[in-house]
């Protein structure tokens, strides 16, 4: 048993018991720059601030050895020399986070992995002469080997991993084992988990046992022309099917919920309340499995592929950190934007431990107005967000922060 900072006690081989918890708040705490700091030992120094701040678990680049620095595209999967920092400096970075009762989250890139040797056609579809060595057989039939045809979407540019051949599988369970029990990670994210079936990522939470779990399915969301629908129901299914496919073991990141939060806050806050009288993502649907989040180092950063407004970044937070589902930060805020965003993210998320918001905590939308929205999460927290006028009924209600355009209160 390993005991939680919010003194919960969690089975280190029952991948459900964090989720049962639903106490869980993250960090990205990278972004796409990081190779270029130092990021170890810079990450190791701000282990004690990342625990006090109240985060559980953060989550690292990709620490093995890549062909490009970011670390998404892989090669050796057993070296831990990467341009983030040596083996020695992750060790001692993950033992201080081990110190300090937050969870290492390892990005696992297992959609893809570039080549040593030229094989089959000429193309790098070989991985002679390091751990791992597999030949073309390991290689979808689509991205130029010799297995089967993908079982998800091509990851374009680099051969991709048939995950249907059972050596494949086998060695890919055994390095997860590895991570785990020997390197000293407790939690995984999944890189692209639109490129393979969710039925392998099943087989490999249950054969790696991390204590959490995060897919990133990223879809795009439904758009006519250049503005986004009202009803994002069929991008929050395809995220639904995917956590069904992997038998509720894993959680995915919210993409809907992020979708949608970044057009409401430009003055369209009534998205925030599906037909139903819901949120209007993975959250409305299924709470304990979605992670919410406001950017990433994809959709925001220097990639700014997706960017959530930068001038509403804190109503951003004041919604996810006050409602259900798992939270995650990101680095850059956090850290990069100034004390004043720092500070007002650790406000709120004193606010949601304080008050036991969790995963699944009920939600009552009152207000969902152009400039409005406004709701009650549990029986103590109160929010609203945009410019116009609300606080809620009765006098034991007390403002517990505030911001630009957001305000949240507590009993």
């Amino acid at each position: 048993m390993g005991i939680s900072d919010n003194g919960f006690a969690y089975d280190q081989t029952d991948p459900g018991a964090v989720l049962r918890n639903g106490k869980e708040i993250l960090l990205q705490a990278f972004n796409w720059e990081s190779h270029k700091h130092d990021w170890w030992r810079n990450l190791e120094r701000k282990v004690p601030d990342i625990a006090k701040s109240g985060f559980t678990s953060a989550w690292l680049p990709p620490a093995t050895h890549s062909f490009a620095p970011e670390g998404y595209t892989p090669q050796n999967l057993y070296s831990l020399n990467s341009s983030y920092g040596s083996e020695h400096l992750l060790k001692a970075l993950l033992q201080k986070m081990k110190q300090y009762k937050v969870r290492a989250m390892a990005d696992i890139v297992i959609n893809h992995r570039v080549g040593t040797t030229q094989g089959h056609g000429g193309m790098y579809n070989r991985y002679d002469g390091i751990p791992l060595s597999w030949d073309e057989r390991a290689v979808t039939s689509c991205t130029g080997g010799l297995g089967n045809r993908s079982t998800g979407d091509n990851f374009h540019g680099f051969p991709n991993i048939d995950h249907t051949q059972h050596f494949v599988r086998n060695d890919i369970t055994a390095w997860l084992q590895w991570l785990r029990n020997t390197v000293g990670f407790q939690d995984f994210r999944f890189d692209f988990a639109k490129g393979y079936s969710a039925k392998f990522v099943k087989e490999y939470i249950e054969g790696a046992k991390p204590v959490f779990s995060v897919g990133e399915y990223w879809d795009s969301c439904n758009y006519k022309g250049c503005r986004l629908d009202y009803n994002q129901d069929n991008h929050r299914q395809q995220i639904v099917n995917w956590i069904d496919g992997t038998g509720q073991l894993s959680t995915a990141f919210d993409f809907t919920t992020k979708g949608i939060l970044q057009e409401a806050v430009k003055g369209e806050l009534w998205r925030l309340r599906d037909p139903q009288g819901k949120p209007p993502g993975v959250m409305g649907w299924w709470p304990s499995r979605a992670v919410t989040f406001i950017d990433n180092h994809d959709t925001g950063s220097t990639q700014a592929h997706w960017p959530f407004p930068s001038n509403c970044i804190m109503e951003g937070y004041a919604y996810i950190l006050t409602h259900p589902g798992i939270p995650t930060v990101f680095y850059d805020h956090f850290y990069d934007w100034g004390g004043s965003f720092h500070d007002q993210i650790v406000k709120l998320i004193d606010i949601r431990k304080n008050q036991e918001i969790h995963s699944r905590s009920p939600i009552r939308i009152m207000e969902a107005q152009p400039n409005l929205y406004a709701a009650i999460i549990g029986e103590n927290v109160s929010m609203k967000m945009g410019d116009g006028s609300w606080c809620p009924a009765g006098r034991d209600w007390t403002l517990a922060t505030s911001g630009h355009r957001y305000a949240v209160w507590k009993k």
